[in-house]
């Protein structure tokens, strides 16, 4: 789970510029592009999102652990391979190319992913003993420095006969911990170029212009700036295909943000609050 990912996490989804103005000339694209950089000034400045801010909007994640397999309906593509802790290679996943999943006991699974020789991340799920909650402890090192956390999970929906406990509909309701220093992110608005960079990620891109490559990010994501109003967009794209989109809005006395994070593929959301710390 990220938090802020090339905008803050999440900051994400809804609008595109009119096709008009996409198809403007180089000169009215600029004159554009000069007008929002000065709305967006009040972005200039490191802001650290409000962890207890965030909240989710989404459809339940179904996992099912049975019978030594293991399978995530929900997972964007879906995802089924062994539970016998040992990796085994899945495809069309930018962030990590195999993947172990561990049974520890009735109640505790343990996920492990790989890309190349080099573990990028890990999950341990742990159910409550009555079966209605469970705590997510995360590692991503795919950032920089990598970031580790905890979140509650709720269950929305019954384990099937035989299965494992961690198997059903799982709604996410809390991020418990997560690592101080990956809350923070820091926006540079010059001219008509924005420049963002947090959690070892970097881009600097033009205002209504093409998208960019994110410096850092290892699943190959591109970033595309517009403005939405007074509100700052970051439209983000893998394989041409649009991932994420972010909303983020500067209240009216500069020191805090709200902002928006959707993902267009399966409809999710989450939404929090950043505030300025210089």
């Amino acid at each position: 789970m990220r938090l802020m990912t090339c905008t803050a996490i999440a900051a994400a989804m809804i609008l595109s510029l009119p096709g008009c103005k996409q198809q403007e000339s180089a000169a009215g694209n600029e004159a554009a592009s000069t007008e929002a950089a000065g709305s967006l000034a009040a972005l200039n400045g490191t802001w650290k999102t409000d962890r207890e801010s965030v909240k989710f909007e989404q459809k339940p994640d179904e996992y099912l652990l049975k019978d030594g397999s293991y399978s995530c309906n929900t997972c964007i593509p879906p995802l089924t391979t062994p539970a016998d802790g040992q990796f085994h290679p899945v495809k069309d996943r930018p962030y990590y190319d195999s993947i172990s999943v561990k049974v520890v006991d009735d109640k505790t699974v343990e996920f492990h992913r790989k890309k190349g020789d080099k573990e990028v991340s890990s999950n341990v799920l742990t159910v409550a003993a009555d079966g209605n909650t469970a705590t997510a402890k995360f590692h991503d090192a795919t950032l920089t420095p990598a970031v580790d956390g905890q979140s509650t999970l709720k269950r929305v929906g019954p384990a099937p006969a035989g299965a494992h406990a961690i198997s059903g509909q799982w709604a996410p309701e809390k991020v418990n911990e997560y690592s101080e220093e990956a809350l923070s992110a820091t926006y540079k608005v010059e001219g008509n170029k924005v420049s963002w960079s947090g959690q070892g990620q970097s881009y600097t891109a033009e205002i209504g212009g093409p998208a960019v490559p994110i410096t850092g990010d290892i699943g190959g994501t591109t970033v595309q700036v517009t403005q939405d109003g007074g509100a700052l967009k970051e439209t983000y794209t893998r394989d041409g295909k649009v991932v994420n989109e972010a909303v983020s809005t500067v209240s009216a006395d500069g020191k805090s943000m709200t902002w928006v994070s959707t993902d267009p593929r399966d409809g999710s959301k989450v939404t929090g609050t950043a505030n300025k710390t210089n």
